[in-house]
């Protein structure tokens, strides 16, 4: 049997409860572009999971709020950056509200198939949106990987993962193992 939110017979946290729930969580880091020909978009997010390795898929959430979601929810594909602690400038720019993200043509470029991609993300998922549902004011989008960074098949060595917890970066590096 499965219960709507509206059906809920408890009641549920507030905002503030939830948020700061999470905010003790830390995520990985990563950054979500798209075109779906009106110019590129771009946002960070720290939703991104690992689905299923076969057949390969993802799924991230974006915000209604976000003002990149439109661009992203009614594009054909996505490339979901995941970035090391190096990258931390890219985060931050694509969670700055009201700024062009991609004013910097230095930064960014784009994949042979169209879509934009910053490229010095340590790797790089190219992936095509199979389905998307509404989650309150959110919506979670799943994506089936098509292609990957070609670092991610090198013998390069990764950087340390950037992570995001209670509100500041994070370098995830050998320091923090236990």
């Amino acid at each position: 049997m499965s219960i709507s939110i509206a059906q809920s017979l408890e009641p549920a946290i507030t905002a503030d409860e939830f948020k700061a729930a999470f905010r003790n969580h830390p995520g990985g880091v990563a950054v979500i572009t798209a075109d779906a020909g009106n110019g590129p978009v771009g946002l960070t997010a720290t939703s991104v999971i690992s689905a299923s390795a076969e057949p390969a898929i993802l799924a991230f959430s974006v915000s209604e709020f976000s003002s990149s979601t439109p661009t992203i929810l009614s594009a054909d594909t996505v490339v979901v950056h995941l970035l090391s602690a190096e990258q931390v400038d890219i985060a931050k720019l694509c969670a700055t509200s009201g700024i062009d993200r991609f004013a910097d043509t230095s930064l960014w470029s784009r994949l042979e198939t169209g879509e934009p991609y910053f490229v010095q993300a340590q790797a790089w998922i190219r992936g095509r949106i199979i389905n998307s549902m509404a989650a309150g004011g959110s919506s979670i989008v799943a994506v089936e990987a098509l292609q990957a960074s070609p670092a991610l098949s090198g013998d390069a060595a990764p950087g340390d993962p950037l992570v995001y917890h209670n509100r500041r970066w994070h370098a995830l590096g050998d320091a923090s193992q236990i």
